[in-house]
């Protein structure tokens, strides 16, 4: 039943307290979570494209989705063996939707590198002669400000150089260590180069490796990675 026009807001007048406090005592228990120093990566990283944000934080650490991964990883991605992967500065694999990383075999991607959705990067593949074992002697390198394109896959031993782009859907099977070019296709080949002097090399005002300031993370690595 509909109720006259001058009992509405009456009724409205509550639900519209509520939702203001509401949305001031959440706002005020966030500033006061962030304002710790425990999580001022939160505050220090909201001009990344990468930000560290409380919900990634919550699902890795809280929830232990991806908990060892010492970087932001979105709770649909999966990383294996971080202990084995070394990433830049505001890289951070996984961070979108669907992603597999592999850290069998040892993996180093570069600073300010950015890896889009359903991205795979497998460090060790299955031995042919027994599936049950891998060969991790090949290791993965992706270098600086490198753009990996939605659905690729690359595979053990590959080295890509600064400022590789691989076009979406690609299968990264031999190396392109040069670097400066866009690469695509199954299998990738070269399809363009890129002129080194318009390559930008932007820098962030405080500069992070995943939750780690940049200037901690060689003391983390050589105590919590291989070096």
């Amino acid at each position: 039943m509909q109720l006259p026009e001058r009992i509405r807001p009456l009724r409205t007048l509550p639900l519209r307290a509520v939702r203001w406090a509401s949305r001031n005592v959440t706002a005020g228990i966030y500033r006061a979570i962030v304002s710790l120093p425990c999580f001022h990566f939160v505050r220090l990283t909201r001009e990344s494209p990468v930000p560290r944000t409380l919900t990634y934080f919550f699902c890795q650490k809280v929830l232990g989705i991806n908990r060892k991964a010492y970087w932001p990883v979105h709770f649909t991605s999966k990383i294996n063996q971080p202990q084995n992967i070394v990433v830049g500065i505001d890289t951070c694999p996984g961070y979108e939707p669907g992603c597999y990383i592999q850290g069998l075999g040892r993996v180093v991607i570069g600073d300010y590198t950015r890896i889009a959705q359903n991205v795979g990067i497998i460090g060790a593949n299955h031995v042919p002669e027994d599936p049950d074992r891998h060969d991790k002697s090949q290791q993965v390198t992706i270098g600086d400000y490198c753009w990996i394109g939605m659905n690729v896959v690359i595979l053990p031993g590959v080295q890509l150089g600064d400022f590789t782009v691989v076009g979406a859907g690609s299968i990264v099977t031999r190396s392109f260590p040069d670097g400066y070019c866009v690469v695509a296709g199954n299998p990738a080949r070269l399809i363009r180069d890129l002129d080194p002097e318009k390559c930008q090399r932007r820098r962030l005002r405080v500069e992070y490796s995943g939750y780690l300031r940049a200037s901690d993370f060689p003391a983390f690595r050589a105590r919590r990675l291989w070096v």
